[in-house]
């Protein structure tokens, strides 16, 4: 399988792109972070390929789509992952730069992806769509206005797109559950310890997500549910 994955730089992205390599499928993954393409692609060399890519600028999405889709087939599994996540703060104490970047990556970012992947994926008539979403992405606590309001348009941009896709094709938002990470350890701090890293995460994430098909199209699901 082909496998595209945004924000492999750090975190869920690197363990899913790592664990998803290990099974022997090949993986098209982009992020911020020019050390950790580096890295990345030097660790895994082709057919694998890591490029330096902001989702939230719809042309250097266009431009990696373009090269991406010319070497070969559409993504058999797109997953967006790429997410920011604003500092703890009441929301009228959040600056509107940073409410911005969380919603220009969080969202718009998912969409400039798909605007330039799924055509091909469409006109295969096969594939799955996987945008991360959140338990903030169905929930709400305070501090996190920005990022919440993200997951729950992501939420909502997501069921509308299944209903869009042609049968056999599936759009799915997918919450990946409470993993220690650098972003789960800005809202919680130390107690971010109590629960999985992203290495032990994906090990049971990876299956789940290769497990997803048509029969789950628009349905709100965490990892670990049963399809």
């Amino acid at each position: 399988m082909l496998i595209l994955i945004t924000g492999v730089s750090r975190g869920l992205g690197r363990a899913l792109a790592t664990g998803f390599m290990d099974r022997g499928h090949t993986v098209y993954g982009c992020g911020r972070d020019p050390a950790a393409m580096a890295t990345l692609a030097a660790e895994y060399p082709r057919p694998h390929r890591f490029d330096i890519v902001d989702v939230s600028r719809d042309d250097q999405v266009a431009a990696w789509a373009q090269s991406c889709l010319a070497e070969g087939e559409a993504p058999d599994l797109l997953i967006n992952n790429a997410a920011l996540i604003n500092r703890n703060a009441s929301l009228w104490r959040i600056a509107a730069a940073d409410f911005d970047a969380v919603i220009d990556v969080n969202v718009k970012g998912v969409a400039n992806v798909i605007r330039h992947f799924l055509p091909a994926m469409v006109a295969r008539g096969h594939g799955v769509v996987v945008n991360f979403s959140s338990g903030w992405g169905r929930e709400t606590d305070p501090e996190v206005a920005p990022y919440c309001a993200s997951k729950w348009a992501v939420e909502g941009l997501t069921k509308a797109l299944a209903q869009e896709l042609p049968r056999g094709m599936a759009a799915v938002p997918v919450s990946p559950g409470i993993i220690d990470t650098d972003m789960l350890r800005s809202c919680f701090g130390t107690q971010a310890a109590a629960y999985p890293d992203a290495t032990e995460w994906a090990r049971a994430a990876v299956p789940w997500l290769l497990g997803l098909g048509r029969h789950d199209n628009g349905r709100s699901l965490t990892v670990g549910d049963l399809h």
